[in-house]
């Protein structure tokens, strides 16, 4: 059956449903990601939540489904854009098929689109709002709500307080819609790691006698997250902290910086970043399009460590005197390199420098 992707501009595109066909229009912020692989990661990947992704590689589903590369417990995407869907799943760990998996879950998915064409548009004109409909005169945009006018991080932070691993370091995970990765990764640097709701207050954090806080990537524009911007600055000037993706954008915020939108961001495990210090060139994975606005540090007693060599937008801080270590990409996502997991173990000397300046003082 015929579907229609509707982009806000008018700009339609004609392709076909796969599974379960919505019987209303679909409607999100169409982006695109850029990955030959990890359309897993990225369809349980809370910080997609919203959004409408289109694959740019042509053939999606090809190694399935496994039981290891959640992100999340269910699919947060709102639908699925691709040239060609795979109806295998040539891999010995897959359990499910690409196609078995989006139907479970009824995310819509069209394919045989001309996911080029729609690159291109948002490419030259930026993200923008679509939908996706089996009519093209279903789609209108008369009660669109953007990205920055959902509260989207209480729809994926958790409700409750949740424990785990046994490391030798408490580290209070602060969910914004957090990466199940990111997780593991503290786990595996020798954490034990509390998770609590992205409003938990200060004072309950500070009960529970954290070693550092972790505050984790998310959905939409940090800037609706201003209400708590007094207890993140709270957070980072008491505790060792790891910022990433949006919480890196909220520790800028929460010290006087400001952030901006870019024309259509970065989603794919291709980045390259410049560490200023090290004059090293590194290859990252990223999902965002929110920045923080370099020229809006001064005076933050933050500088820029990191930059994306592609648009040289900031991609990292450090504080001149705070045990702070923030950063736009993910250095727990692993997508053939992984060059950047490094600063979990960062991350866990910050805590133990700050543990020995205690004991000794």
């Amino acid at each position: 059956m015929k579907g229609y992707l509707v982009l806000e501009n008018g700009d339609q595109f004609e392709g076909s449903w796969i599974g379960q066909v919505p019987e209303k229009p679909v409607e999100g912020e169409v982006v695109f990601f850029t990955g030959m692989t990890g359309y897993q990661e990225v369809l349980t990947d809370p910080s997609f939540k919203g959004q409408i992704v289109v694959f740019t590689y042509p053939l999606i589903g090809n190694y399935g489904i496994n039981e290891t590369d959640f992100e999340s417990v269910k699919p947060q995407v709102s639908g699925v854009i691709i040239c060609e869907s795979s109806d295998g799943n040539h891999h010995y760990e897959a359990v499910h098929t690409f196609q078995e998996y989006i139907q479970k879950w009824n995310i819509p998915l069209l394919a045989h689109i001309d996911t080029r064409a729609v690159v291109r548009r948002i490419r030259t004109q930026g993200v923008m709002g679509g939908q996706m409909v089996s009519h093209p005169e279903q789609a209108t945009f008369e009660n669109y709500q953007t990205i920055e006018e959902k509260m989207l991080i209480s729809e994926v932070s958790t409700k409750e307080i949740q424990s785990y691993g046994d490391g030798s370091y408490h580290v209070v995970l602060v969910d914004f819609g957090y990466k199940k990765s990111i997780l593991t990764s503290l786990m595996e640097a020798g954490c034990k790691v509390t998770v609590v709701p992205y409003n938990t207050p200060y004072e309950t954090i500070q009960a529970m006698r954290p070693d550092g806080i972790m505050l984790s990537n998310g959905p939409g524009d940090p800037k609706q997250m201003e209400f708590h911007l007094p207890v993140i600055k709270k957070l980072v000037q008491n505790y060792p902290t790891l910022a990433i993706c949006l919480g890196h954008q909220l520790v800028a915020l929460a010290f006087g910086g400001n952030t901006k939108k870019l024309k259509f961001g970065h989603r794919g495990g291709n980045q390259p970043v410049m560490d200023l210090d090290q004059k090293k060139v590194f290859m990252t994975s990223q999902n965002h399009t929110f920045v923080v606005d370099e020229d809006s540090l001064k005076g933050t007693g933050f500088r820029i460590r990191y930059l994306n060599v592609n648009d040289k937008s900031v991609e990292g801080m450090t504080h001149l005197h705070l045990p702070v270590i923030s950063v736009q990409f993910h250095p727990e996502a692993h997508p053939g390199p992984s060059d950047s997991a490094w600063i979990f173990d960062d991350f866990v000397s910050l805590m133990n420098s700050v543990r020995r300046e205690k004991v000794y003082a």
